[in-house]
């Protein structure tokens, strides 16, 4: 079952959860929802070491 990631974005964006976790693997299909999203301005990405990329929301308000 493929992950929904407009689904977790907008669970990011609600505030009901703090981090969208993306493996190496996932990349380009969370890339493919992220680059479709309205607010992805605001749904920044930190990359780690191993490829992961922790992705949090930051509202363009603060």
């Amino acid at each position: 079952m493929a992950t929904n990631y407009v689904e977790l974005m907008d669970k990011l964006r609600a505030g009901e959860i703090d981090e969208i976790d993306i493996s190496p693997a996932n990349f380009m299909e969370f890339r493919a929802a992220w680059t479709n999203y309205p607010e992805r301005k605001e749904i920044v990405g930190t990359a780690k070491r191993g490829g992961n990329i922790i992705y949090h929301y930051e509202s363009a308000n603060a």
